[in-house]
């Protein structure tokens, strides 16, 4: 008979087992993540808002490059973040009555579904999934206590949650009507609720300004989504996805899902049910990202382990083996998929005898079929793109150096370039894109630019014509990297005009995000 001491010991031993592990199922091979380099960018640029993401995440980034921004580092923030929602998880099992099997249940998607690699990469995902698990735990732990605190708890984490991605705004809008929908509408009688939202509001308004000032760049960065990735989702892609992602454990939301919605016990809780819901077709009506709706897993995750656990306690219990051992054996079979435990030729090679090449997983951004996961193949290259960068930067005389610009046409080489750019040899490194335009100087004293790219110029790049000379001095090969074929291209003796028409140009493309 466990004892209450007992499962909380349990519950520390599983989340510290989830924070470990991730750091033995990465093979060295693979570097940082085309994605994370940008984030450990904006930690040197630090500000209350970027482009892409609010500022949250930065200081994470700031924290890992303080200590040298190792692999450990990098990989520590989500790996914790991962055990902290766990933890959540637990204990919304424990206060509903729950024990040692539904918390084991409620551990198993962290371990073997898409949440491994969710917290395992440096992306705000991972903090935005724990601010949803946050919220929901919240708004729970109020309902049953009846103890203000929670109330501001909640608060907190809607505010702490918006300065870490923008989509805690849906799930927030989504539990809020599922509130409205129940009778814990009661809540919004309550005064300290709204002292409450003005502490989101507090904690999120240094980003609401930082957005005006920038005349909003977070509507542009969401309009170039939808005309370059978004615009291909589908309702039924979307739908399929949610299965697919936790297929192994996806009776045990399911679980939850119908004990929230159906069940008696359960009936004060449904404004959770009634949140799903919302979310869901919220994105698909937004036509976003499949990823985009796991943060509202976790808690159905744990009223599933619960609801489970209770089905199964009198009778039946030699189910419990299956809902373990099926999971488990689904997991340890996708675990490739999910996790870069073998080198890109091992895994191709393991794809395409399993046939798990065929799956959705290796359907990419371009709506290509390849042969790794598009994440896997963006883990990989960079470091060698900028040792043949940093090669051909310190072949030029030093006097010419000083006047050499080392450009990327993408924020995932610039990203690189600056990561590797100490050993490599390398000045800072510039580009145009995303959130490294707002870093690039105002003024401009070169003769000679280094461009990272895949193709040259269009002809009517007027900064590319200013050049007298132009040779291709290396390339990448790397079939099964993502930006195989890159290209360092080397411009030399620009004109007298040069200086002024790049100038003229930056400023004009930074003029569209300051009032």
């Amino acid at each position: 008979m466990w004892s209450n001491k007992s499962l909380k010991s349990f519950l520390l031993l599983l989340a510290l087992i989830k924070l470990v592990v991730p750091f033995f199922l990465q093979n060295g091979f693979y570097q940082p993540h085309r994605d994370e380099y940008l984030y450990l960018a904006e930690a040197h640029h630090v500000a209350w808002g970027y482009m892409e993401v609010p500022p949250l995440l930065s200081v994470f980034a700031w924290i890992t490059n303080l200590f040298g921004a190792s692999m450990f580092w990098i990989r520590i923030w989500p790996a914790l973040f991962g055990a902290l929602s766990f933890l959540l998880v637990g204990r919304i099992i424990l206060s509903l009555g729950g024990r040692a099997f539904a918390l084991v249940l409620g551990w198993l998607p962290f371990m073997i579904d898409g949440y491994m690699r969710l917290f395992f990469l440096f992306m705000p995902n991972f903090l935005d999934v724990f601010f949803w698990t946050l919220i929901a735990f919240c708004l729970i732990r109020f309902i049953q206590t009846q103890q203000i605190k929670w109330l501001y708890w909640f608060g907190v984490a809607v505010g702490l949650g918006m300065m870490s991605k923008y989509s805690v705004a849906f799930y927030t809008a989504s539990i809020l009507g599922g509130i409205l929908l129940t009778r814990q509408r009661r809540i919004f009688l309550n005064k300290h609720f709204y002292f409450a939202s003005l502490i989101a509001l507090i904690l999120f308004l240094p980003n609401i300004l930082w957005q005006y000032n920038h005349r909003f760049p977070v509507i542009t960065h969401m309009n170039e989504l939808q005309d370059e990735q978004l615009k291909y989702n589908t309702a039924t892609d979307f739908i399929i996805s949610q299965i697919m992602m936790n297929l192994p454990c996806v009776f045990i939301w399911v679980a939850g899902l119908v004990y929230v919605i159906f069940n008696t016990q359960g009936k004060k809780y449904r404004f959770i049910g009634w949140a799903y819901l919302f979310v869901i077709l919220l994105l698909i009506f937004l036509r976003g990202k499949d990823y985009y709706a796991l943060g509202a897993y976790p808690v159905l995750f744990a009223f599933g382990g619960y609801e489970l656990e209770k089905a199964t306690n009198l009778r039946l219990k030699w189910i419990r083996y299956v809902m373990i051992i099926i999971p488990l054996v689904l997991g340890l079979f996708a675990m490739p998929l999910i996790m870069p435990l073998a080198k890109p030729e091992t895994l191709a090679n393991y794809y395409e005898k399993t046939g798990l090449n065929k799956t959705g997983s290796f359907k990419w951004e371009d709506q290509q079929m390849h042969p790794l996961p598009q994440d896997f193949a963006d883990m990989m290259g960079w470091k060698e793109m900028a040792m043949k960068a940093g090669a051909v930067y310190n072949s030029l005389p030093d006097d010419e150096k000083e006047k050499t610009l080392v450009y990327c046409r993408g924020y995932f080489s610039a990203g690189a370039l600056n990561y590797y750019r100490k050993e490599a040899g390398l000045p800072e490194v510039y580009s145009d894109n995303a959130s490294f335009l707002f870093w690039m100087p105002d003024k401009y004293d070169i003769k000679n630019l280094i461009l990272i790219a895949h193709h040259f110029p269009d002809d009517d790049d007027i900064v590319f014509q200013q050049f007298k000379k132009v040779s291709v001095k290396d390339s990448i090969n790397m079939p099964l990297f993502r930006e195989n074929g890159m290209r360092i291209i080397l411009f030399e003796g620009g004109n007298d005009s040069l200086n002024q028409i790049v100038t003229k140009g930056v400023a004009e493309l930074k003029s569209k995000f300051i009032r």
